[in-house]
């Protein structure tokens, strides 16, 4: 790949006719329509978020006098250019030169057209240092996914869009990376992330792809069309909220799209579904809340996934002295389930770190984890009680 520095360029020059759309979140065009800022591989803009405390650090940067460091462009054909490294920075100058945000000024917001003219000078007359690179694409795309932006690395689905991107991609980021888009109040239900740092469209790709999201973006690289990708999140989407009517703040996150594979073909009353959540989440002793969900979607066997509280070290104590008192005064097992019918250890006595702590009135039909609906049974019997 073939690199030139250029020092001759200010920010006056790139600022020239520089396009931002505001809908999408990102810089189109600047150096007078020569230089598209945001060329489909690139990530959205994400200096203005958290407070826009990054695109106002470049900012004072400029004021400064202090140097933005390198900016990469991807020269690709005479006059042309992309922007391969460097587009947060000059999205951030072009929109404030532009009036899209003000500087905090002590305690006074200040935008471009309300600073003094020498200070307006000094942002439009900085130098900038652009190596125009020259090369195939595949050189390209390797160099832009290996370079390490600085301030916020990429992540990994921006680094997918970039190696893979195309027609595919460019519809897909239009869907699901448009922090615009309708939906994204509804999918942030249960999808954590954002739009912009291609968080929902991760995951749409997570869950058609069954997890192999570098394969199946290679597939349909360059595909015009996202209906399979749309459908398929649409679906899962459409189950969920049908299934449980009520949205918790547990939700979030979870893992739909296997949930989705493992119970879709189950029926599920909604009206039962969102008495149990509701149940279980009011329940002290449910200490994974985020489990409940999967937990009713099998059918409520799996205990482990709500960890309930389980019985503390002075409650098994209490509970184990108990029966050994009655133990030793009938001669039997201490063990209550050992101790009935005729069996070989009908009248074992267990150490206490050979038993465990059990419900007498099960848990899952509204028995707690106090003194009183404590046993201590056998591992042998508990771990067979347990699988009933």
């Amino acid at each position: 790949m073939k690199t030139t520095l250029r020092t001759d360029l200010t920010v006056a020059d790139i600022c020239d006719g520089f396009v931002y759309n505001q809908l999408e979140g990102k810089g189109l065009f600047g150096l007078g329509g020569k230089l598209t800022i945001q060329p489909e591989y690139q990530r959205n803009y994400i200096y203005a978020e958290g407070g826009g405390k990054r695109e106002q650090a470049v900012i004072h940067s400029l004021l400064k006098g202090y140097p933005l460091g390198l900016i990469y462009f991807n020269k690709v054909e005479a006059d042309k250019f992309e922007v391969l490294d460097g587009q947060q920075r000059i999205t951030s100058f072009g929109r404030f030169v532009t009036n899209k945000f003000a500087v905090m000024d002590g305690t006074n917001p200040q935008n471009f057209d309300s600073l003094p003219a020498d200070q307006q000078k000094r942002i439009k007359n900085a130098k900038l240092l652009i190596y125009e690179c020259e090369g195939t694409e595949t050189e390209i795309k390797q160099w832009f996914e290996t370079v390490n932006i600085a301030g916020v690395p990429l992540n990994e689905q921006e680094l997918l869009n970039a190696i893979y991107s195309g027609p595919f991609v460019t519809k897909a980021k239009e869907e699901f990376s448009n922090s615009q888009n309708a939906n994204i109040q509804k999918w942030s239900a249960y999808i954590k992330g954002s739009a912009n740092r291609q968080d929902f469209l991760e995951r749409a790709l997570d869950w058609v792809s069954k997890d192999d999201i570098g394969s199946y973006m290679s597939a349909h690289r360059k595909d015009k069309n996202i209906s399979e990708l749309k459908a398929y999140f649409n679906a899962v989407i459409d189950w969920v909220s049908t299934v449980f009517t009520d949205v918790l703040p547990e939700m979030r996150g979870l893992e739909w799209g296997r949930l989705y594979e493992t119970y879709h073909g189950k029926n599920y009353d909604p009206k039962k579904m969102s008495a149990e959540v509701q149940r279980f989440a009011a329940d002290d002793y449910v200490t994974n809340r985020k489990g409940i969900f999967e937990y009713l979607l099998g059918g409520s066997t799996d205990k482990k996934l709500l960890a309930v509280r389980v019985f503390d070290e002075k409650t098994k104590r209490v509970a184990y002295n108990k029966q050994m008192q009655g133990a030793q005064a009938k001669g039997k097992s201490n063990c209550p389930l050992c101790a009935v019918g005729e069996n070989a250890n009908k009248g074992k006595i267990y150490e206490l770190d050979e038993m465990d702590a059990d419900h007498v009135s099960a848990w899952s039909k509204g028995g707690e984890s106090s003194a009183k609906n404590c046993q201590m049974l056998c591992s042998t019997h508990n771990r067979a009680k347990g699988n009933r």
